[in-house]
């Protein structure tokens, strides 16, 4: 009996389709190809023999995991071949075993309802195990050479992404500290005289940085109901303000005193609050409107925190990540539908 819902056909062509952007661009239209064609392919056979076998009596959030972990082992491990330099008669067979390992691996694993991490580790174990037994095997046919071994084994695509999405983080960290270094008015004060509220665009500036002081010190839900109040560019500020260790340091406690006076009749009002359960609320909003399998084709790609994210909250429970993190997602896909 099939598995109700399961457009495999469409799934599978879904997943090669938003593959075609993460093929690496240095890749020839031959290379491109075939990443596309071999992740297509073997997303298709996994999803038809899940579907077709009544024995096997997944359901639709089983079969799509299996079917698109094979999908993206299919692009890891494709791209890595490509890049070995092994010849390309060797990368179906190699391909084919490996894409039979993971589909037996899951296959058993979810049949015996492991917990999903430790699913997930056990096929990247045997994935690589496999991939480099077929390496071995071609070394010992002398159909390639130690060097050409070597250079193959130490292919992996999938870690080379996750050092580029690591250093991207770090540049983005870098360019908020550069943003940060925001240069804060200064007053001249004699010794024993008591520091005076400047005046104009200094004022503001100062403003904002005594309500980042104020803010460092709040909950970070709290924080963004306020700032979603201000204009997109005063936001921005108190953002960078905040992000500036030395802040304190920089604010004169007598201004800070003053700043905090004169604002605290014209702070923004509270309106809702992105709390936990607001943000959870939404996403269950969303899933009254997208089917669950057109959801998990639209974070087929995605981070598995933002999967974890999204699918927590579907089942009422709120995945422990910044809540303002947490809003842009459930706002993305809620503009998303």
């Amino acid at each position: 009996m099939a598995i109700p819902g399961f457009d495999y056909k469409g799934f599978a062509e879904n997943l090669a389709q938003q593959a075609q952007e993460l093929i690496p661009t240095d890749f020839n239209d031959v290379q491109r190809n075939y990443v596309a064609n071999t992740l297509g392919n073997f997303s298709m056979i996994a999803g038809q023999a899940l579907n077709d076998d009544p024995e096997l009596n997944f359901n639709l959030d089983q079969a799509m995991m299996i079917t698109q972990i094979i999908a993206e082992w299919s692009f890891h491990k494709s791209v890595d071949l490509i890049r070995s330099g092994i010849p390309q008669q060797y990368w179906d067979p190699i391909m084919q075993k490996i894409a039979f390992t993971i589909f037996e691996i899951a296959k058993n694993a979810f049949k015996q309802s492991l917990p999903q991490d430790q699913i997930l580790q056990l096929i990247e174990h045997h994935v690589k195990k496999t991939y480099l037994d077929c390496i071995a095997e071609l070394k010992q046919n002398n159909l390639i050479d130690e060097q050409l071994m070597e250079k193959a084994a130490s292919q992996s695509n999938i870690d080379a992404m996750v050092q580029q999405q690591a250093e991207a983080e770090q540049a983005q960290q870098e360019q908020i500290q550069n943003d940060n270094n925001i240069t804060l008015p200064t007053q001249n004060i004699p010794q024993g005289a008591v520091a005076q509220m400047p005046t104009g665009q200094n004022a503001k500036v100062l403003k904002l940085a005594t309500l980042a002081l104020l803010f460092q010190k709040m909950k970070q839900e709290k924080v963004q109901t306020i700032l979603d109040k201000f204009n997109t560019d005063d936001a921005q500020s108190v953002i960078k303000f905040m992000g500036m260790p030395d802040l304190p340091s920089k604010v004169d406690p007598y201004i800070a005193m003053q700043c905090l006076q004169e604002i605290k009749t014209n702070l923004p009002k509270l309106a809702d609050n992105i709390s936990p359960s607001k943000i959870v609320n939404k996403i269950q909003n969303i899933s009254q409107y997208v089917q669950r399998p057109q959801l998990e084709q639209m974070l087929a790609l995605e981070r598995p925190k933002v999967k974890r994210f999204v699918f927590n909250a579907l089942e009422g429970e709120y995945y422990e990540i910044a809540p303002k993190v947490a809003n842009i997602i459930a706002t993305h896909i809620e503009d998303s539908v």
